[in-house]
């Protein structure tokens, strides 16, 4: 009884265009992406810097934490990016930082999409009680500015990777709970939905199995979008020495380091300060792609 009638759900919400499955889209929502000219220089960008991220062993020339004697090298020779105050490689430091970068990224963002979809399925799936608690406390931490709620975490905690993750954690779990509350309400009243309930479809099932795919399109939009944030959050942190510490490699840290030898040499500064914005340009533009792409509403502006 319970399998013919899901059947029949299913069938209705493909009829309203509502469930979305993500298995068998990955190849068309690739071609998509690759096809629109922005999108490709996202995902270019993104990758270039995840290539860069995995392989920095492998193809740093030196170790990002080696001194020498040549103090403020410029680019050439030696050292094809220069060298800092201390005498250490910017492209090893360069190269390392990105695995800093978006392993922080990853780690954070993923964290907290996974805490921020369980409490936007729970207040917009159940409503009550549930939505009473979690919509309040979201806002009320919508009212910080990002960056100010996340410094003033970690200089309650102190310094460290550890604290500087708790920080951003919960600085994107309200971004990702309001948005899959509102899909969670909007779907909760389809009829496919309902009829499920009718048949005796337990809540679980009615959330993983039809809610939740039809949020999987805004989900992964805030999921491109936030990594990019979580990025520059995490370097200018790390610029004010709240970050990763020493001697770990930190576009932010080596920022931060860099500024007080601008008059002897802009390449301390100018190296990390251009990772961070490739890194960031690159996730934000494949974030809007992604948007486009997935947004029935939006799909007339790809191929720009």
């Amino acid at each position: 009884m319970v399998t013919e009638v899901d059947t029949v759900t299913e069938v209705q919400a493909r009829r309203l265009g509502r469930l979305r499955t993500v298995g068998g889209r990955g190849g068309a929502l690739l071609r998509q992406l690759t096809r629109d000219k922005i999108g490709a220089v996202g995902l270019t960008l993104v990758l270039l810097m995840a290539a860069a991220a995995a392989l920095a062993p492998v193809i740093a020339p030196y170790d990002p934490t080696a001194m020498s004697n040549q103090r403020l090298a410029t680019p050439g020779g030696t050292f094809l990016l220069g060298a800092d105050e201390a005498g250490r490689d910017l492209l090893s430091r360069a190269l390392y930082g990105a695995r800093t970068s978006l392993a922080v990224g990853l780690v954070v963002v993923g964290c907290a999409a996974v805490i921020g979809v369980l409490l936007g399925l729970l207040a917009g799936f159940y409503r009550g009680i549930l939505d009473a608690i979690i919509t309040p406390v979201t806002d009320i931490m919508f009212a910080f500015p990002t960056l100010l709620l996340a410094l003033a975490v970690v200089a309650a905690r102190g310094p460290g990777t550890e604290n500087l993750i708790l920080a951003l954690v919960l600085v994107f779990i309200p971004s990702f709970a309001r948005i899959v509350r509102g899909t969670a309400m909007s779907v909760r009243r389809e009829p496919f939905v309902e009829s499920g309930q009718a048949a005796g479809l337990s809540n679980a099932r009615l959330i993983f199995k039809y809610v939740l795919p039809n949020s999987i399109a805004p989900i992964a939009v805030q999921f491109t979008t936030s990594i990019a944030y979580a990025i520059l959050i995490e370097a200018s942190l790390g610029y004010l020495g709240l970050g990763v510490q020493p001697p770990a490699p930190s576009w932010g840290s080596m920022l931060a380091n860099g500024k007080a030898f601008m008059e002897l040499s802009i390449w301390p500064s100018v190296v990390p300060g251009v990772c961070i914005m490739i890194a960031v340009l690159g996730f934000n533009l494949l974030g809007d792609t992604l948007r486009d792409v997935l947004d029935p509403r939006l799909r007339g502006r790809t191929n720009r």
